[in-house]
């Protein structure tokens, strides 16, 4: 294969878009194209990730196309929000302008992961006559339910840690080796017209226009091309590729296996498989007519996860591989629990009432939402949170039960105040009462009946309410028990709900259902070759990263702190050095949380970040702090952004937001 370091693909406003070209030597005719389109700058900011995968495909006889997004990277323009249509408008004139080129047959295949996944389906959405097939990963379908600013109706503090990386992500220049002198001119611009990320996000609180825009379960007869989903357990996307395998009507597989936010070539928890040649099976099929057998894999490939001792750090996950031919599976039935006091029964148990008011920390063995392959980030014993909630335990079972999908469950419960979250975590509880977290849900109380106009509880009135948590797959082993946990908050996972409501629980009509998937002695395991790459780019490491984690508790003020450090690279990477292009990258963010057991008002987050990169006699530095605080009327939000051109300050920006809540 060859590689074009930098070309520039046209678009009709006079915009040009920045991008790195894999190309297959010794190829007598034009061939198909895969394209993989997201802001995050192809010259070093993917760089590591992005050559050995499109250069696999290189090799394998496809052009490799990665594209910046307009204002990222080498690209021209600004970029002013995620997956606006201006956004997907680009993308439907790259495509095109692939498919003319002489090296392009004209067939173009779609990729991308996270921001790439997204815009892959919406992309698809749009119907550009040349894009044959995509495959998506670590996607979502729904912007507002399943993405990184909200859950069940509340806040996620991801959604300030994910606005604040942003600030720097684009905070960054082009590099003058590309773009000549003209590189501080565009730089200065960006920064002067930089959004303030986290508050675009916080300004909608419920699932209006701005969200249902770029969701594709808002019409799934748009997308008309094949689609590949993949997801993980350990990541928070992964409620989409069950939603997609159902409710999408073109040719379509999903693949879930144990891992974090991470291609699943990469992938913590392991065990990692051969992605890169299951895509190209996905791709010769659909882009070259070739007959790989991909399309006789079962309709959804997953990892069942057996039992393993809690553990904020896994480097590999136990269990197996299970394929079910079409979704939802004929395989998997529901199976009912019914609570009582401290149990969770077969039969209906006589009616009691149960209070639930946890203290405003509890939560602080959840981990992190988004999973992203590094230490330290996946849930701990939750007998830590468990010891703060309302528990409902099955006796030890005589037999294994195993689910695959998503538990529901159905509450009957009232509120002492118009607002309150729940909280509920399925767990699996060892014979030594260690408890390991199988799935989840939160719920703002006010979006019980959905999230596009959200409704007061009536305080004192019970309501039924279904809960529907996160798909999982997991074995319950014989001996063990299953265990419902519910609480009434979920920090740091999420903001706190304006009024800390006691709720009360009515367990006679309250069930937990289960997606049991039935026992097949002749079943036979989906395999997967081994993790293939094309060749690393040149890097050397220049600095391990360094990791803290950590939350504690003052017992004389009742205040909880939790603290994530990165230094030298966010994301466990390390201080790196890009050899070819003599450039170093350092990324660093300290998080802190406070909140008091009995105030939500004392809430806070606070995160620093400096990003540095750079060469000799060209060094940039973003320094940036942003903050969230609440009253009970609103939301203050506030950042300072700090560039730095060898050393000297080029550019300052200071934002300072209210906004109002909206049943939040």
């Amino acid at each position: 294969m060859s590689v074009i370091e930098h070309l520039m693909v046209p678009l009709k406003d006079g915009t040009r878009l920045a991008a790195r070209l894999w190309l297959p030597d010794g190829e007598a005719h034009p061939v198909p194209a895969i394209l993989e389109y997201i802001p995050y700058r192809k010259r070093d900011g993917t760089r590591g990730r992005d050559e050995p995968m499109h250069g696999f495909f290189a090799a394998h006889g496809y052009a490799a196309i990665r594209v910046d997004m307009r204002g990222s990277g080498e690209s021209e323009g600004l970029l002013e929000d995620e997956y606006l249509v201006e956004e997907q408008d680009d993308a439907l004139e790259v495509i095109a302008w692939i498919a003319q080129q002489a090296w392009c047959n004209g067939h173009v295949g779609m990729m991308g992961k996270s921001w790439g996944g997204f815009n892959a389906l919406q992309v698809a959405a749009r119907r550009p006559p040349a894009l044959k097939a995509i495959i998506t990963v670590c996607s979502t379908d729904d912007r507002f339910s399943d993405d990184i600013h909200y859950m069940g109706g509340c806040l996620l503090n991801d959604n300030l840690w994910w606005g604040s990386i942003m600030l720097a992500y684009q905070g960054r220049p082009p590099d003058p080796a590309l773009v000549g002198e003209d590189w501080r001119r565009q730089w200065l611009e960006r920064l002067e017209h930089m959004p303030f990320w986290p508050a675009l996000w916080l300004k909608h609180q419920r699932r209006d226009a701005y969200w249902r825009h770029g969701s594709v379960c808002e019409d799934w007869s748009a997308i008309q091309c094949p689609v590949f989903a993949i997801g993980g357990w350990a990541d928070a996307y992964t409620n989409a590729v069950p939603r997609l395998l159902e409710h999408l009507t073109v040719p379509r597989l999903g693949v879930i296996g144990p891992w974090a936010h991470i291609y699943p070539q990469d992938a913590a928890p392991g065990p990692s498989i051969g992605f890169l040649q299951e895509a190209l099976r996905w791709w010769d099929h659909w882009l070259k007519g070739a007959d790989t057998g991909i399309m006789a894999e079962p309709q959804l490939r997953a990892f069942v996860e057996d039992w393993q001792a809690p553990s904020t750090s896994k480097p590999d996950a136990n269990g197996r591989w299970v394929g079910e031919p079409r979704w939802p599976s004929p395989a998997i039935s529901p199976r009912t629990w019914h609570l009582a006091p401290g149990r969770l029964a077969a039969t209906p148990a006589a009616p009691a009432n149960l209070s639930i008011r946890s203290p405003l920390w509890t939560g602080m063995a959840a981990g992190e939402w988004m999973g992203t392959g590094v230490a330290g980030e996946m849930p701990a014993d939750q007998r830590l949170d468990d010891g703060l909630s309302v528990v409902f335990d099955t006796a030890p079972l005589a037999e294994a039960v195993e689910v695959l999908g998503n538990p529901e469950l159905t509450l009957t419960l009232s509120s002492d105040l118009p607002q309150g979250q729940l909280a509920a975590r399925l767990c699996d509880v060892a014979p030594d009462g260690s408890s390991l977290r199988v799935s989840y849900a939160v719920l703002n109380l006010t979006h019980r009946h959905g999230s596009g106009e959200p409704q007061p509880m009536d305080p004192g009135r019970p309501e039924t309410i279904a809960v529907r948590l996160k798909v999982c797959g997991h074995r319950f082993a014989p001996g063990h028990r299953i265990r419902l946990s519910l609480s009434s908050a979920y920090w740091p996972l999420v903001w706190p709900a304006r009024d800390r409501a006691t709720l009360s629980l009515e367990t006679g009509a309250s069930r937990l259902v289960l997606p049991c998937r039935a026992a097949n002695p002749d079943e036979i395991a989906p395999a997967f070759a081994p993790p293939a790459r094309g060749p690393a780019t040149p890097q050397t490491m220049l600095m391990p990263s360094h990791l803290e984690r950590t939350a504690s508790l003052d017992l004389l003020s009742g205040v909880a702190t939790y603290v994530t450090v990165g230094e030298g690279g966010l994301f466990g990477e390390g201080l790196l050095r890009f050899d070819e292009i003599d450039t170093s990258v350092n990324h660093s963010l300290r998080r802190s949380l406070t909140i008091q057991a009995d105030d939500p008002l004392s809430a806070t987050s606070v995160i620093d970040q400096t990003y540095e990169m750079g060469r000799d006699g060209w060094r940039i530095e973003i320094e940036t702090t942003t903050s969230l605080t609440a009253q009970a009327d609103g939301f203050i939000i506030e950042g300072t952004l700090i560039a730095r051109e060898n050393g000297d300050v080029v550019h300052r920006r200071n934002w300072q937001r209210r906004l109002a809540r909206d049943h939040l």
